[in-house]
């Protein structure tokens, strides 16, 4: 197998929806994927576009946004090394429900879904796989919603910030001041808050020595002094 379907192969590994497969699988999946790249900024694809090509982080971040017809923006999540974003691609062709842009340079695997679904079709134990693995996302998206609907924004907040920190560590960071590229806006965003109550909050934090904020970024000092802020 040439060497960029190896690591293709290593990277889908990683990936908790293909984590179902075996070493064959993931070979097959890896055949089939293409490396593609985005400038900081570039929309991967926009709300409403067809869907019809899944994408797996390999170097760089990405998030997805939701915008009102007001003109405010809601980030629904953020994406790092091993993420995958538009799985739904892999089943069907509806319209994109999220604009995906990259944070910072962003390189990628691209899967379309005409080839996953050929593989699926060929491959029957891969469809069932990635069904397993894709329902498991979901219960864990929808306790993830059920928590946060009963949760302050103080709560929120400080639960975002641990994802990031975790995030963030995964790729390296030291366990201790770990930096998060992040504005006060993207906080709130991620938190489903306004800009002035994330604020409010990050100023506590930083009062606490929890944190400390500079322009367009965050160190947070105490990562496990989060969880005291998150019920």
């Amino acid at each position: 197998m040439p060497a960029r379907a190896e690591d293709a192969a290593a990277l889908l590994a990683q990936v908790p929806a293909f984590e179902q497969l075996g070493d064959a699988e993931l070979n097959a999946v890896a055949a089939v994927a293409m490396p593609r790249s985005f400038a900081a900024g570039e929309a991967v694809f926009r709300e409403g576009d067809a869907s019809n090509t899944c994408y797996v982080v390999r170097d760089g971040h990405a998030r997805a946004i939701r915008a009102h017809p007001d003109g405010r923006q809601i980030t629904l999540a953020t994406f790092g090394p091993g993420d995958i974003f538009g799985e739904l691609a892999m089943f069907d062709d509806e319209r994109r429900s999220a604009t995906v842009e990259a944070i910072d340079d962003l390189d990628a695997l691209a899967i379309l879904g005409g080839d996953m679904r050929r593989l699926m079709y060929e491959h029957a134990e891969i469809a069932v796989k990635l069904a397993v693995a894709l329902v498991r996302r979901l219960r864990a998206a929808n306790e993830r919603l059920a928590r946060q609907s009963f949760q302050t924004v103080q709560s929120r907040v400080a639960a975002v910030l641990a994802q990031l920190v975790e995030q963030a560590t995964s790729e390296g960071a030291a366990e201790r001041d770990v930096q998060i590229t992040a504005t006060q806006a993207d906080l709130a965003k991620l938190a489903g808050s306004s800009r002035e109550s994330a604020s409010r909050f990050l100023a506590v934090l930083e009062r606490a020595s929890v944190i400390s904020q500079g322009r367009g970024r965050l160190t947070v000092h105490d990562p496990a002094a989060l969880q005291g802020y998150v019920y």
